[in-house]
Formats: structure tokens, sequence, C-alpha cells
């Protein structure tokens, strides 16, 4: 018996959610649950990392597995999922797929990098729920090899990243193809002005939750920065690896070019590393994460883009090889690691130019970085 019976879901979802171990919701999903049971807008606005997920999917899933003996209940698309990154999008599927394994309720997942014979067989098994990216999806509706005019759920996922990425354009583009009658949910860890109209733009008189992680839950993770010259830190970076042996690293850097040559850098020096970007194909991406999961390679070198969706348990460290000029991409960055109540850090290697970067981060955090 788990608190999750609380919320009244079919039988079939509770059980797959035992079978994950899960028993207490978390505070978005006990706010955000029975709202979108009870089909009105929302708006939720949560850090990575609270559950979110599981609070949008469970009520969609419960929405449909009690239509399940309709044989046309599930030859057209009723949900939409909008996610920044295909990272992301497979992690949301999976979660889908995971709550629903009991039920007959199929979940496609359509993303960039792929070959569109590889979505022509997704959306042959004409899946009721679609999670996608922005951009892939709107090539696909514009090819006419997909149809959204049966949505009556539509969900926006991690907005503010929707922004940073330059996707506001494809979304505003994919809603006006949405059914007028439908229920929109919204997910944003901030909610800046630009989020705030778009959001004001698609849903109809919206509940407005904030969530904010309790003080139990906060990471705890210890913030260090290095000051040096740019082409000092790779020597730095080496030298923090070599004394931090065995452990998990994710290590952010500005672009793709900078992640291969960093990577191959830290090979050399026989600490098993591999880039993780856009230009990897999708099979070598997966690949690449079950191996950092599994510790069968120590460090992983990767881009914002790229990394957002990555969900490590026990992840040690992350080094910001370059600072992010915008703070909640730090923030984002550092949440990666301290999760679940596990010590984490968190090490900055800060030139000369990126000094008023960082200023802007211990303003947003309010809190000074420890200089080393």
């Amino acid at each position: 018996m788990t608190l999750f019976n609380t919320f009244n879901l079919d039988g079939k979802l509770v059980e797959a959610i035992e079978s994950q171990a899960y028993k207490t919701p978390t505070s978005i999903q006990t706010k955000a649950i029975p709202l979108i049971l009870e089909g009105r807008d929302l708006i939720g606005c949560a850090q990575t990392g609270t559950g979110k997920t599981a609070a949008f999917a469970l009520p969609i899933l419960d929405r449909y597995v009690k239509v399940t003996t309709d044989p046309h209940a599930f030859n057209r698309i009723k949900a939409l999922v909008l996610a920044p990154t295909r990272e992301l999008a497979i992690q949301i599927g999976e979660s889908f797929r995971i709550y629903g394994q009991w039920t007959e309720i199929r979940t496609g997942v359509v993303f960039g990098g792929v070959t569109p014979k590889r979505h022509m067989k997704v959306l042959k098994k004409e899946p009721s729920i679609l999670v996608a990216t922005p951009g892939r999806l709107r090539q696909l509706i514009e090819e006419g090899s997909i149809d959204l005019s049966a949505i009556e759920v539509f969900v926006l996922d991690e907005a503010d990243r929707m922004l940073e990425l330059g996707m506001v354009e494809d979304v505003k583009s994919i809603i006006a193809m949405l059914p007028k009658s439908r229920q929109n949910l919204m997910f944003s860890a901030t909610m800046p002005k630009e989020i705030r109209t778009l959001a004001a733009s698609f849903l109809n008189n919206p509940v407005h939750i904030e969530v904010k992680p309790e003080k139990k839950n906060q990471p705890k993770i210890i913030q260090e920065v290095y000051y040096l010259e740019e082409t000092h830190k790779a020597e730095k970076l080496i030298d923090i690896l070599k004394e931090k042996k065995n452990i998990s690293v994710l290590i952010f850097v500005r672009t793709k070019k900078k992640a291969d040559k960093l990577a191959k850098s830290i090979n050399i020096n026989n600490i098993r590393t591999r880039a993780f970007h856009g230009d990897i194909n999708q099979s070598q991406r997966i690949k690449t994460l079950e191996m950092f999961k599994n510790k069968e390679i120590q460090v992983l070198v990767a881009t914002d883009v790229a990394a957002r969706g990555i969900d490590i348990d026990g992840l040690d460290m992350v080094i910001n090889f370059n600072i992010p000029n915008v703070p909640q991409t730090y923030i984002h960055r550092i949440g990666r690691t301290g999760r679940a109540g596990e010590k984490g850090r968190a090490i900055s290697l800060c030139s000369k130019d990126e000094q008023v970067f960082l200023k802007r981060i211990e303003q947003f955090q309010g809190k000074k970085i420890h200089r080393c």
C-alpha cells in the first residue's frame, strides 16, 4: 500500500508505481495530480528532480486507461508532450511506459538526430501518447506525417529551457495547430517574462503551483571555484581527476568541438572518458549513458544541450570547464550531483573573461562560491 492510492488512480497504475518502490508522492505530485485529474489547466514551477514527470504522466495515463475497452481509442494521438531535448524526451517516454506497463496505452517518442524511417516505425504503432522535441515534430507535421487533430491534453515541459535553446517559435507554431478544446499543462523551473507571455497565450484559467525544494531534501553540494588562465584549465582539470579516482564526473563545456578535444586529452591520461553532444548518433549516446551509469567510464564531457535530461543516480562531481553566462544554467548543471540526500561537489574553472558570469551566479543563488 502506498500513498498514491489517495489519488484514486487506476489500480494498474498504482501497481506499476509500487513495482518501482515509490511510496510517498513528492510535493509537486501531491499538488498537481488532483488538479490534472479534474481537467484543470496548470502551470507548475518546479526544479528538475522534483518528480514532475510522474505529476503529469500518471493523470494522463489514468485518463486513458479507462477507455481501453474501446477498439478505436488508440488509433490517434490523444496526448502530446513537448520536451526540449531528445534525452529528456526519451526519459519522459520511458516514464510513461513504466507507469503504463500493465495497460494497453501506447507511447511514442520522436526527436532529431535519427532517420525519418525510425519515426515512421514509431507512428505506425499508433501511439495515443506522443513525446516529441519541437523541431522534429514541426518537421513531421509539415511533411504531413503526423496528425494532431485529436489531441486532448498538451504538456509543455521545461519551458524555460525551450526559451534558452531558441525553440519558442517552433512551440508557438505547434500550439497553433492543436485543437482549441484541450487541457494544457506547462512546467518550468523558472518563469521569465517571455515564458509568462507564452503561458498566457495558450492556457485557460490555469492553476499556478510552485514547489521549492524542501530544506531536508536540498542538495548538499560543495561549490568551489579555481581562478586561472584559459590555457591552464586542461592541466588543472587533469590534476583534479587524478586526485579524485574512482568517482563519476560530469564535465560541462561550451561547444561540441571542445567536448571532443577535452575528452581525448583526458583519455590520454588513462582516465576512461567519453564526449556527449548533439553530433553523436542516438544509439551511441544511449550506449555512452549506460556505460556512465554502470561506471564503465569515469568521466562524461558534455554540452548543455546534450546533457539536458541526464538523470544519473550517485553522480559524485560536476565540473564547469566553462562558466555558463546564464545563472539558471549553472543551477541546472550542479543539480545533477548531490541528489537523494547524498553529498555532491561542483567545481568551476574560471578564467578572467568569465568572472562576470561567476558574479551573476553568486548574486542569483545568494551566496558566494568558495575560492580555492
